[in-house]
């Protein structure tokens, strides 16, 4: 299972990367909306960690761009 985390704080986004992984999951780590939007256009993800507080484009910007996109994947947003 592919789960793409959108976090911009290094220490958070590593102890995510770090528990998912430890569980069997393989994880993709992006720290920007920008980013966020370009993986998961370009990329096959099963569910998306989606931090609301990012730089740039928000979390609450970033789904909507990606449900705009046809991109259907869940999103757990923190």
């Amino acid at each position: 299972m592919r789960v793409l985390v959108v976090e911009d704080e290094v220490k958070m986004a590593r102890a995510v990367r770090r528990g998912l992984e430890a569980e069997g999951y393989a994880v993709e780590v992006v720290a920007n909306g920008d980013d966020a939007v370009f993986w998961a256009t370009e990329q096959h993800f099963d569910a998306i960690i989606l931090d609301v507080m990012l730089p740039g484009m928000d979390g609450y910007a970033v789904c909507r761009e990606l449900r705009s996109a046809s991109v259907w994947t869940p999103v757990l947003m923190l």
